[in-house]
Formats: structure tokens, C-alpha cells, sequence
């Protein structure tokens, strides 16, 4: 019995050291996917910034799915870059720098979940006239991290930009 005892602690044990094995790689694996989508964010926003919606949207699925700030509602990738375009970057446009607060990967499916904050400002710079939160779903296709959709909820304006109209 004591021999059966001491094989079913070391096989307990093996099983315990390979979960445990296991759930680092999957922790290694999932802080990678997060830096690489902070790193993504990090870079559509400086794209978006400049006015390059070509690169800006190499982050986007096809299908992507946007609630903006005030509520409008915005589908598919040819949508979201004729908003785009209809605004050019310049002294007076607002940009909105988006900057990352938290990723979280799921270790099972090629999803991510990203939350973060958003500031609009007149051509990108000085004093944020909309301020507020957003979350965007991530999936990984062909090795790299695509946003699928993203809400976006204005929370706080000052000066013109509280002028702005939130969708009924």
C-alpha cells in the first residue's frame, strides 16, 4: 500500500509541475500578445495622428464594428476610413490620441480584450476638449493582432468640444 501511496504522490506531483510549466508558458505567451497589442495601439494612434489611414487601418478587420465616443454607430473598414477622411488632420480637426490602460489574452481562443483611455485635442495637441474611456476587441489572424471592434464613450469635454452632440 505504501508503495502505491508514494506512486500516486509522485504521479500527483509530475502532473502538478507540468500545470504549473504550463500555465508559464500560456503567462509568457499571453504578456507577449499584450505588449504586441499595446505596441499595435501604440502605432495606429501615431499613424491616425498624421493622417495616414492606410496604415491606421491595417489594424482593422474587414468586419470592424465601432461605437464612437458620442454614440454614432460605425461598421466595416471602408466606413471607419471615410470618417477618416472626411476629417484630414490639420490645426483645427480633433485628434484623439487613445493610450492603453489593459490587455487581457484569453489562453484558449485568439482573442484579446483592451481597455484604455482617449483624449480628442485640436490638432492633436494642447488642452483635451473630449476626454473619456474605450475597449476594443482584438483577435490574432495569421500571427497578428487585428482590432474587431471598439466602444468608445465620451465622459468629459471642455470648452468647443463640450459643443458636440451625443447620438439620442
Amino acid at each position: 500500500m505504501r508503495g502505491l501511496t508514494s506512486s500516486f504522490v509522485s504521479v500527483a506531483a509530475a502532473l502538478l509541475a507540468a500545470q504549473v510549466l504550463c500555465a508559464q508558458a500560456t503567462s509568457a505567451a499571453g504578456a507577449r500578445d499584450a505588449s504586441d497589442i499595446r505596441a499595435a495601439r501604440r502605432a495606429q494612434t501615431a499613424a491616425m495622428a498624421v493622417g495616414n489611414i492606410d496604415l491606421a487601418a491595417t489594424w482593422w478587420t474587414e468586419d470592424i464594428a465601432i461605437r464612437r465616443g458620442l454614440g454614432a454607430p460605425v461598421t466595416g473598414l471602408a466606413a471607419y476610413k471615410a470618417i477618416l477622411d472626411r476629417a484630414p488632420v490639420s490645426d483645427t480637426a480633433l485628434v484623439y490620441d487613445r493610450t492603453t490602460t489593459g490587455v487581457t489574452v484569453s489562453d484558449h481562443w485568439p482573442l484579446a480584450f483592451e481597455t484604455g483611455a482617449s483624449a480628442a485635442r485640436r490638432g492633436g495637441k494642447g488642452t483635451a476638449l473630449i476626454t473619456g474611456q474605450y475597449s476594443a476587441q482584438w483577435v490574432k489572424r495569421n500571427g497578428k493582432w487585428l482590432i474587431r471592434a471598439e466602444v468608445f464613450v465620451a465622459l468629459r469635454c471642455r470648452g468647443d468640444g463640450c459643443a458636440s452632440k451625443a447620438a439620442p
